[in-house]
């Protein structure tokens, strides 16, 4: 090897193992170390290591990594999986005795924000060697749909969530209805006729209505009217007797029971009271013996009332832990919101590349080791608001994949190359530069290749580039449609551009569709969410399933969405 080509060896790799910048001195140590018969050079060599150095700084990260794969591959250091961060303690936990709750609403779509909570909550019970509750909160008719339940039960399946126990809410309707009747019988709890405006006033005043003095006889016949069909939805509802002066306007007379005429996907009409959301949790998780309640920080007026109700019937409260909810920045995962990007025509599907659902995730490239790992090293149990930023989960999701992903050459926009004086060929390269587990591609070449527009953009005459792996070329003439050039000697260096390529007579199509953010701010929609790559690749890509996760050479990280027509979803960079 070359003095030179020593040098930038070292360079690039002291560059890599330091956020793009190589440090001279330890450039020279290498180097040393290598040949010692160097060492006499000294002098000599500084200017020299000096301006390769500061060549190889003036390079990004993807052209010194690019340089380094050719010139010594058994260099390159790929990063490891994150080392999982470890949760803090769990207050009040007794090893085998931590139960905890996996409480997904079936009214829409799993996302990531409660991919996050549930993780959290999985791993807790594991690390206390304690068990979960699959249990979904399904009491209000008209939101939930069977397609929604599955939509959980995929997604914690896919994330490696292992439950002991699934049950619905839907399931104990009668036991619901044997817990109110033992409050009203305890004068806590009573039949309220007024219509919704009227109880929305007084609880914002602190006023009490009228119906609060019923006894509880009173009250018992009209909750079995209730049950009965006497009243209509809308005309008589059950209120816990709480507090109207309190300052937690939760605890203010809040509706528990209330009718719903509408079918339920599971029990059908069988059922005409329902329970509301704070009734219903409170007595599932003393029936389930919740001891931790991992929630995120919007329920955190609700834990006394969920309390107050559990003391009433004699059941034991659990501990909460309450953190800021897990929002990422333009991409929210109200169902308002993405119902909006729906209706404006820009989204057909639930899981679309650009939605945070978790089919939609899945769909665009994120893997479930990434989320886990991102959750475990992000997380923190803080009130305050948090929005994160996607490319910190596409970091963890790059530094999983980059290891295992096989290398492809992909051409967006192509624009033809033609090359004097090179004769037709073939070479045969790995499918990644370190783990040769993954084996290694044969490629056919004649003169004429296809490179990308944007590389063509760039060129001028007189300049050298570097088809990888195969050649340098001396750029003779570039026009708006072909470039051409004469084949020069010599092999990577620090000052000549390293680009992908596809030869143009092996070849095929490809479309790639690139996710972007959905909304530009808190209202607005982006309107260019998703944009469409079309170009070339290397045949090779025959071979890649669908699902299976790519790296196109320097363009990304791509998932195969349909291998027939040769249509990839782009994950990131």
């Amino acid at each position: 090897m070359k003095i030179e080509e020593l040098i930038l060896k070292w360079a690039l790799k002291n560059a890599l193992d330091h956020g793009g910048k190589a440090l001279q001195n330890a450039v020279l140590s290498k180097i040393f170390r290598e040949d010692s018969s160097l060492r006499t050079r000294v002098k000599e060599l500084l200017p020299l290591v000096e301006e390769i150095v500061n060549q190889v700084n003036s390079m990004d990260i993807n052209e010194q990594k690019s340089l380094l794969e050719e010139l010594a591959p058994d260099l390159l250091l790929y990063e490891k999986k994150i080392e999982e961060k470890k949760l803090p303690p769990l207050p009040n936990a007794v090893r085998g005795r931590v139960v905890t709750r996996l409480p997904p609403e079936p009214s829409g779509y799993m996302h990531i924000g409660h991919a996050m909570s549930g993780l959290l909550n999985y791993f807790y019970a594991r690390m206390y060697d304690g068990r979960v509750w699959l249990r979904f909160e399904d009491t209000d008719p008209r939101k939930v749909k069977l397609e929604y339940y599955e939509s959980f039960r995929r997604g914690y399946k896919w994330l490696g969530i292992e439950w002991d126990y699934e049950k619905n809410n839907s399931d104990d309707i009668e036991l619901f209805y044997d817990y109110a009747e033992k409050i009203i019988e305890l004068g806590k709890a009573y039949v309220c006729f007024c219509p919704h405006e009227k109880i929305k006033s007084y609880r914002k005043k602190g006023e009490e209505c009228e119906h609060r003095s019923q006894d509880v006889d009173e009250n018992l016949k009209y909750w079995g009217m209730m049950l009965s069909g006497r009243f209509r939805e809308g005309e008589a509802i059950l209120r816990l007797a709480g507090d109207m002066k309190s300052k937690n306007t939760t605890m203010r007379d809040p509706a528990i029971l209330r009718i719903v005429e509408y079918s339920h996907p599971l029990v059908g009409a069988r059922y005409r009271v329902w329970p509301l959301y704070d009734f219903a949790v409170s007595i599932e998780d003393g029936i389930c013996g919740i001891t931790h309640i991992l929630r995120t920080s919007e329920f955190a007026l609700r834990d006394e009332l969920q309390n107050y109700i559990r003391d009433l019937v004699g059941m034991s409260n659990p501990t909460y832990i309450e953190y800021s909810r897990f929002e990422f920045k333009g991409t929210p995962v109200s169902k308002r919101k993405l119902r909006a990007v729906m209706e404006a025509g820009l989204a057909d599907r639930w899981d679309d590349p650009r939605f945070p659902t978790i089919e939609g995730l899945k769909k665009r490239g994120i893997i479930p080791e990434a989320i886990k790992e991102f959750t475990l090293t992000q997380t923190g149990f803080s009130y305050a608001k948090r929005e994160y930023d996607w490319s910190l989960l596409y970091s963890v999701n790059r530094k999983i994949l980059d290891p295992v992903a096989r290398r492809f050459f992909f051409t967006p926009n192509p624009i033809k190359l033609k090359i004097e004086q090179l004769e037709s060929g073939e070479i045969t390269i790995p499918y990644h530069p370190t783990n040769r587990s993954l084996g290694v591609r044969k490629i056919s070449y004649t003169d004429e290749f296809y490179i990308s527009s944007l590389d063509a953009e760039n060129m001028k005459t007189g300049d050298t580039i570097r088809l990888k792996y195969l050649t340098n070329v001396k750029i003779t003439n570039v026009s708006r449609y072909e470039v051409t050039g004469i084949r020069v000697s010599g092999g990577p260096a620090q000052n000549i551009p390293i680009i992908q390529w596809v030869p143009s007579h092996k070849c095929l199509n490809v479309k790639v569709l690139v996710p972007d953010v959905l909304y530009l701010d808190e209202e607005e929609i982006n309107p260019e969410s998703l944009k469409i790559v079309e170009g070339y690749a290397e045949e090779n890509i025959v071979d890649i399933k669908v699902d299976e996760i790519v790296q196109f050479e320097r363009f990304g990280f791509c998932r195969c969405d349909s291998a027939d027509d040769r249509i990839f979803i782009k994950a990131h960079d």
